[in-house]
């Protein structure tokens, strides 16, 4: 079963807002190999389940959680910038873009405001998508920033403020974006930031599907597709 009930029928997004790892950039391996790697370099085993509760964790707070898994709170800085270097080391070797998600990107592009909404920090999503030859679509890519006297903070995911900033660099209120998640860590932040959302993906517990409009397994499934031809033509919307 590749969807869950599509509740995003007869509504059309004004912006589209893409997480990138897992999404848009076959990435997560890359993520599991780099904290495998920092495990062994620390003489670290994690537990059981390690990986699903990394997966869509801002890179920072999962360099915490492993110095959490070893006992050990104060590598978390030493981890985390470990994790981050061999990530890096990966992407650069090996880009690869998610299955249908390249064509549906171009697809969209020039149709309505496109932009990133990503846990990751700005030069590895930038050169990631540069890499695919993606970049270029995407008039906008938020990532989170830390406190600085005088500025927004934008806290990672699953805190709203990626997605809601994004909608909102878009020009489109937030309830009338739509976000391409692939981990429930996304979903969490962009319903809390009032977007509708398309789960892509091995699909998850049905109580957790349900939280997206639509989950598909790819982004060239033909439901998506027949739901993206039903979209009015730019300019005819109301």
């Amino acid at each position: 079963m590749t969807d869950t009930t599509h509740t995003l029928t007869g509504w059309s997004p004004e912006a589209v807002v893409f997480d990138c790892d897992g999404t848009l950039m076959d990435t997560e391996s890359h993520w599991q190999d780099a904290r495998n790697q920092v495990f062994r370099d620390f003489g670290i085993r994690p537990a059981p389940g390690f990986a699903e509760r990394a997966k869509g964790v801002h890179y920072v707070d999962c360099g915490r959680l492993m110095a959490q898994e070893a006992d050990k709170p104060e590598l978390a800085a030493e981890m985390t910038g470990s994790l981050l270097h061999h990530f890096m080391v990966q992407v650069a070797e090996d880009p690869v873009t998610m299955p249908g998600a390249a064509d549906f990107v171009r697809r969209l592009s020039g149709r309505l405001p496109l932009a990133v909404a990503s846990n990751c920090p700005l030069r590895v999503v930038e050169s990631s998508l540069d890499r695919a030859g993606l970049l270029g679509h995407f008039e906008h890519i938020v990532v989170p920033s830390e406190e600085s006297p005088g500025r927004e903070t934008v806290r990672p995911k699953p805190w709203p403020d990626v997605y809601a900033r994004a909608a909102r660099l878009c020009g489109a209120a937030p309830r009338r974006a739509l976000a391409v998640e692939d981990s429930m860590t996304g979903i969490e932040s962009a319903l809390r930031a009032g977007l509708r959302v398309v789960g892509v993906g091995p699909c998850p517990r049905p109580e957790d599907a349900a939280r997206a409009g639509l989950w598909v397994s790819v982004l060239n499934a033909p439901e998506l597709s027949a739901w993206v031809d039903s979209w009015p033509a730019p300019g005819a919307r109301e």
